[in-house]
């Protein structure tokens, strides 16, 4: 390798350290550049104070599949070892509606082999008539036999209406997936990212359909084995150094720093779209990538922790709620030990927004007590909420590419990944594929 190449990453998130880890193990010479004190972008935990105890918390409880190949693959090189990070179930999903106090549960059967495991689980699901039933298995079967693709990218309310989906099994299924799978409502959501998901979650290794659950802190899953995984390969993060600018010279690229100018042969740019726009303002061959996404759409999470006494269990570790503006309470007791802790996800936009974090955390604490009346009130709570947690995963977004106009720079993150949503799998992807970009050159 010529000694003379040295490699800049702009941004700590999962696609700047998937791209680090990539190159270090390669023994190529990268530094790792972010700006805030703490890597991981939005996979990462934080500390909050309540009642004057310091409390360590996700600043947003994710979920991640049996399909998300490359992040596992990644985390196991930096010495993760799955058992103790994740609890893996096989494809369950339990839905609650407070309003009409009806249930729908489907599970995998998996001692079957696939597909039939999926298909059985869909003929044998509870909370479906046999016509709702047969609809999804229909349904189901054409997305295997089209090899989930479609001609026309439309909205997934649209598609799922030309599919004679029930609003019943839109309600309890494909909305909450969606919302999962892509925070963006269904009424606006893309229907090709849709299916890509469903695509790797139910085809290949029935076990790509298992749901991973953290069960321990975001940062000690991603951020810190990933950064002692790249330092120990010979790379240099630096904490706290915002990139102001970058700028062509002859034989590569100036970066401007607050202290001073750095000088790096390639640059992997691994922020967000706004911020990516900001750093590329110097490069007038860029242009076209400001001008894709500075019209980006983005939509929020809420996480509300709700502190009950340490003696609440909820009867599953995560349930799913419809027809309120809770959609996911996980039971974070059952799962990292912290007594009594509720995490209920909000996803994307809707009424929530124009509430108090206060008045949000009430309404979230009222649904629960509906469906599960033993619930006392809550000793505390904490919302975190991302407002521009994720793009908005529109039909037919522009997508920039990972290689660029500009010779060896490279634009990392999951906005890249053209197939997939906002998403840990795709920032890893897209830092991985950067990397090998790279490697591929020398």
């Amino acid at each position: 390798m010529n000694t003379n190449q040295h490699i800049a990453i702009i941004g700590g998130g999962c696609a700047g350290l998937s791209a680090a880890a990539t190159l270090t193990e390669c023994g190529y010479a990268v530094t790792l550049f972010e700006a805030s004190s703490q890597l991981g972008g939005r996979a990462r935990s934080v500390v909050v104070e309540n009642k004057d105890l310091l409390q360590q918390l996700d600043n947003g409880q994710h979920i991640l599949l049996g399909a998300y190949s490359a992040t596992l693959s990644l985390l196991e090189k930096a010495g993760v070892k799955e058992n103790d990070a994740f609890l893996r179930l096989p494809l369950q999903l339990s839905m609650q509606s407070a309003l009409s106090k009806s249930e729908f549960s489907l599970k995998s059967a998996h001692y079957l082999p696939r597909p039939i495991n999926l298909l059985a689980g869909f003929l044998f699901c509870k909370g479906l008539t046999i016509v709702e039933r047969l609809t999804a298995l229909n349904f189901m079967r054409h997305l295997q036999s089209s090899a989930y693709e479609i001609q026309q990218d439309l909205s997934l309310a649209r598609f799922l209406k030309q599919h004679k989906q029930s609003k019943k099994l839109i309600q309890m299924l494909w909305e909450p997936l969606c919302l999962a799978a892509l925070n963006t409502p269904i009424k606006k959501a893309s229907s090709r990212i849709f299916l890509n998901v469903l695509r790797d979650t139910f085809n290949g290794n029935k076990k790509n359909s298992d749901f991973l659950i953290p069960k321990l802190d975001l940062s000690k899953i991603i951020s810190q084995p990933l950064a002692h995984y790249i330092q120990t390969n010979g790379g240099t993060i630096k904490l706290n150094h915002r990139i102001r600018s970058v700028r062509e010279v002859n034989n590569g690229f100036n970066l401007e720093t607050n202290q001073g100018l750095l000088h790096f042969s390639h640059v992997i740019v691994a922020t967000s779209p706004a911020r990516t726009d900001k750093l590329l303002m110097q490069l007038p061959k860029l242009k076209s990538i400001q001008d894709k996404t500075h019209h980006y759409q983005y939509q929020p999470i809420y996480t509300v922790y709700l502190q009950y006494p340490a003696e609440i269990k909820l009867p599953r570790v995560m349930t799913g709620l419809t027809n309120a503006t809770s959609q996911w309470v996980f039971d974070r007791g059952e799962l990292c030990g912290q007594k009594g802790l509720l995490a209920v996800i909000v996803s994307a936009e809707g009424p929530h927004q124009k509430l108090t974090q206060d008045a949000l955390a009430l309404n979230v604490a009222t649904e629960l007590k509906q469906l599960f009346p033993n619930l006392p009130k809550p000793l505390w709570h904490k919302v975190i909420a991302e407002k521009r947690a994720t793009f908005a995963c529109l039909p037919d977004l522009p997508r920039p590419t990972n290689r660029t106009a500009q010779h060896n720079l490279y634009l990392a993150g999951d906005y890249t990944y053209a197939s997939y949503p906002a998403t840990i799998e795709g920032a890893v992807r897209s830092g991985i594929y950067c990397a090998n970009l790279i490697a591929n050159e020398f």
